[in-house]
């Protein structure tokens, strides 16, 4: 079967052996936070410092940290269903910036950018590699503190960003694979069902079986940068044959 149209979904688990960190394993992120304080916009209007804090910590951590196999795979894929003719559109859970440094280009980030900002009062965004305090004035308007610029991620309760063009591309794709995700947040957690509705194959790749993971027609587990890189070398000798 050869497949023209492709999507692939990532999570933490992509990007855990580049030593950004997992939230819901036994050692992950909210073991350690608790995420209505800092990923709610609730949160952040009760204690700003808190939240500039934490994203402030993962964005310094993000600066060095660099691709893994699995990243680099993902982006060799991308190059070659471009030069067979074919489509693919990588939909990240992550807010790092990994997949960019590995090369890839057809990528949307449904959960926001850690390196980017946006106000909350003119709506501008941009680029930010730096701390974020809450007296930092937007370049735009000037506003600061919780009518100004915050982390241009999306918080728990908030819509994910291009939502209507993932579903779009679901509809019409031959070939979903989810890769290092929980299977337990929605709507990531719902895609395969969207991509099976279109007849699609569905494929998992993940550390461990994930919690909807009987709804793939087909799973491999172990290490992202193992499991990814060998399945993406098998689809590559199929559409390059």
């Amino acid at each position: 079967m050869t497949f023209r149209r492709i999507i692939v979904l990532t999570g933490a688990g992509v990007s855990a052996e580049s030593g950004m960190g997992t939230f819901r394993d036994k050692d992950g992120i909210w073991t350690q936070h608790n995420l209505e304080d800092v990923a709610t916009p609730e949160g952040f209007l009760r204690n700003p410092r808190l939240v500039h804090d934490f994203y402030n910590a993962r964005r310094r951590a993000l600066r060095d940290a660099k691709p893994n196999a699995a990243h680099l795979a993902l982006a060799r894929l991308e190059q070659v269903v471009k030069r067979s003719g074919g489509d693919l559109m990588l939909v990240t859970q992550n807010v790092d910036n990994l997949h960019e440094k590995a090369g890839s280009h057809s990528l949307l980030h449904m959960h926001g950018e850690l390196a980017r900002v946006i106000c909350a009062s003119c709506g501008a965004r941009g680029a930010w590699d730096d701390d974020l305090f809450a007296d930092t004035e937007c370049w735009r308007c000037g506003a600061t503190g919780v009518r100004g610029l915050r982390p241009d991620v999306v918080w728990f309760g908030e819509m994910p960003y291009g939502i209507d063009d993932i579903y779009g591309r679901l509809s019409s794709c031959d070939l979903f694979a989810s890769i290092g995700t929980s299977g337990e947040v929605y709507p990531a957690a719902g895609f395969v069902h969207e991509a099976r509705r279109s007849g699609a194959h569905t494929v998992e790749l993940n550390l461990e079986p994930s919690a909807n993971h009987h709804d793939f027609g087909e799973g491999h587990y172990g290490p992202a940068t193992q499991v990814v890189d060998e399945w993406v070398s098998g689809l590559i000798r199929k559409i390059e044959v």
